[in-house]
């Protein structure tokens, strides 16, 4: 995470009450704020409802950020953190739908191979599956994993942004990674078997026209 050279000179005057620098720091890190969000979320209107509600908490706090680390790295955590509450707050709750599920991993991994229906057809419900894995994470688990595996974070950056020690960071991203482990083997099988059941379906429908 790059920290932008004006960003200093924003911050003192969005203390002192500044209305332009605070929309100029909000302009800054919009994107960052709502990548996190959609990240951990997998939601793009719970992803933007929940940005408002960081750049709340930014705003409420702006005055004890004491420059330890960077601004970016502060928002960051704020970002997480609030993620990670709301995670709790919906456990059970999932309302993803299959389509919201798939066109998240089409904006995570681009491929431009082209394939049989049987093909997109287990590329997509290997996608669900895996979204369906992330979400079975508890919210500590889901951010570490997210944060070193997509965000190719380090363990130090993780431990610095959740304000948590480095044994406890590796610690967290190992479990998490056995559990998506088991999970992914698990159902590994059940991703082989649709394609086989599906065109065997539509062999059948082709004999009968």
């Amino acid at each position: 995470m790059e920290e932008k050279k004006e960003q200093p000179e924003w911050l003192s005057a969005a203390k002192q009450n500044d209305k332009k620098a605070w929309e100029k720091l909000v302009t800054e890190n919009e994107n960052l704020v709502y990548h996190v969000a959609y990240r951990m979320m997998q939601n793009e209107e719970e992803a933007k409802d929940i940005s408002q509600e960081i750049f709340i908490k930014i705003y409420r706090n702006l005055q004890k950020f004491d420059e330890k680390s960077t601004f970016s790295t502060w928002i960051y955590r704020i970002a997480v953190n609030t993620c990670i509450d709301a995670l709790r707050k919906k456990k059970g709750k999932d309302t993803v739908s299959w389509e919201e599920k798939t066109q998240y991993q089409k904006e995570t991994i681009t491929d431009t191979t082209i394939k049989t229906p049987e093909e997109t057809y287990l590329q997509k419900e290997k996608q669900v599956q895996i979204m369906d894995m992330i979400q079975n994470l508890s919210p500590e688990y889901r951010a570490v994993l997210l944060m070193r595996d997509m965000e190719n974070m380090t363990y130090g950056e993780i431990a610095e942004c959740l304000s948590i020690s480095l044994g406890t960071v590796k610690s967290r991203i190992a479990r998490a990674r056995e559990q998506f482990k088991k999970e992914f083997l698990a159902k590994r099988e059940l991703l082989v078997k649709k394609p086989r059941q599906i065109n065997k379906v539509s062999k059948k429908g082709g004999d009968t026209i």
